[in-house]
């Protein structure tokens, strides 16, 4: 950086003290059909970072560093758009529980699509990538072809599938096993059952983007901006907490204002 801007390394560093001991704002830049996604990420030092993030225009309307997804700040977050006169068309989101409550709070009007790649690899994080069951390693190959849906009739042969599937090993799924030790039951084929219970509660959100184009099925694009920031601080693992804060909030101010 030095020889590119023909700037003395002891200049540059003063630079950017002055950029790290401020942050700058970010402005709400679109406010009609706004098709949302929210996702958080956790970064060193407990800290996460939730984005709201327009999928039109690429640019993150809002966001808020937090140590973790809590339902009372993401209400608090969504509250805060909507007095802004941001009207949200669709959220886009990996299902988290705070996040589904606060836009049924907020937003109880909005279609809510469930992000179908958060879906899909949960359900592998349940079955590993080469389970040993016959039931497992049948869902695991219903749960890959969740995001090569195009079409109502692909959803509804899909859905179908996964109902003989359930209606096949449903014994199998809910097995009990019983300990007399404790007196406690739990589920014989825990993982199974929790993987197929993601499925069958993720199913009303799943296929509104087959409805609406324009609705966004994943939030990848997220994911992938999150991943480029965590890349850019590794370089700069040296920072203060507080630093470290203002320059996630100067990235974001890059990432939406570019031609700054």
């Amino acid at each position: 950086m030095s020889r590119d801007s023909n700037m003395s390394q002891s200049s540059i560093q003063r630079l950017f003290k002055r950029y790290l001991e401020k942050a700058p704002t970010v402005s709400i830049r679109s406010k009609a059909k706004v098709h949302l996604l929210i996702d958080g990420s956790y970064f060193t030092n407990g800290l996460c970072l939730i984005l709201y993030y327009d999928h039109d225009i690429r640019y993150v309307q809002l966001y808020r560093e937090t140590n973790q997804e809590k339902y009372r700040e993401i209400k608090e977050d969504l509250e805060n758009l909507k007095r802004l006169g941001v009207e949200v068309y669709s959220i886009t989101c990996d299902g988290h529980k705070a996040i589904l409550k606060a836009i049924q709070k907020v937003f109880p009007e909005v279609v809510v699509q469930r992000c179908l790649v958060h879906i899909k690899r949960q359900v592998r994080n349940y079955l590993s990538g080469m389970p040993r069951t016959e039931p497992a390693q049948h869902l695991l190959r219903l749960s890959r072809r969740i995001t090569m849906l195009k079409t109502q009739e692909e959803a509804a042969n899909w859905l179908l599938e996964l109902h003989l599937w359930h209606q096949r090993y449903k014994s199998f799924v809910d097995e009990i096993t019983f300990n007399p030790g404790t007196q406690r039951y739990w589920y014989t084929h825990k993982n199974l059952h929790a993987a197929f219970t993601l499925v069958r509660k993720a199913i009303p959100n799943m296929f509104h983007y087959l409805d609406d184009p324009e609705i966004p099925y994943t939030t990848n694009r997220l994911e992938n901006y999150f991943t480029h920031l965590k890349e850019k601080l590794t370089l700069h693992r040296g920072l203060r907490f507080d630093s470290k804060r203002n320059f996630i909030k100067w990235y974001l101010h890059f990432k939406n204002n570019p031609e700054d």
